[in-house]
């Protein structure tokens, strides 16, 4: 279960990547150029799946600044990680030193105890990951495939007495190597962790 609930304010994402995944290599499998605007919105759609699915953006944000409210204990989960570098930590606008991090799992230890509940804790990190996983880049690539090869002006086929309807979310599906990959880099899984 998660200690703390957040609100977020997004700061500068300079480094993060528009994509999970590179123009290039999904142009090879479609055998179009990378710059195609249909190539170009699929993998902005698969990417977008991939980063809801595991509710961070996976590649590296830089100064992003998220507010969490004090949990009453002495961890404080972050709504990104890796940690790559915590810039700064305050407590209801006071900054706070000696802050411990888990840094692959985007834990806080508070210094001297507990976070303090209705308290609103400020936190400037850096988080993901720098370059992006392969395994993340490849799942992206296979559902941007298939999000480029649905029809989206198809829904419905009549014939004779027989009518099939698509529905473009349950045509493109997902594979056990996204599901694999979703779990490997999901964070703050909540009731279902």
């Amino acid at each position: 279960m998660r200690n703390c609930s957040s609100k977020r304010a997004r700061g500068p994402m300079a480094a993060a990547e528009p994509y999970l995944a590179e123009p290039s290599e999904l142009s090879v499998f479609l055998k179009i150029p990378a710059d195609d605007p249909r190539l170009l919105a699929a993998l902005r759609a698969a990417t977008r799946r991939f980063r809801g699915a595991v509710r961070h953006p996976v590649s590296l944000v830089t100064e992003d600044t998220v507010f969490l409210d004090g949990s009453g204990r002495p961890t404080l989960h972050l709504p990104a990680a890796p940690l790559v570098h915590l810039h700064e930590v305050a407590i209801d606008g006071e900054a706070l030193t000696g802050v411990k991090a888990k840094r692959r799992s985007g834990v806080l230890l508070h210094p001297s105890g507990c976070w303090p509940d209705w308290a609103e804790i400020t936190v400037v990190y850096d988080h993901g990951l720098n370059p992006v996983p392969e395994e993340v880049a490849e799942v992206v690539i296979d559902q941007a495939r298939a999000i480029y090869r649905l029809d989206p002006a198809i829904q419905q086929i009549t014939t004779g007495s027989e009518s099939v309807s698509f529905a473009a979310t349950a045509a493109v599906g997902i594979t056990s190597q996204w599901q694999a990959a979703v779990d490997a880099h999901r964070l703050n899984r909540g009731d279902d962790a």
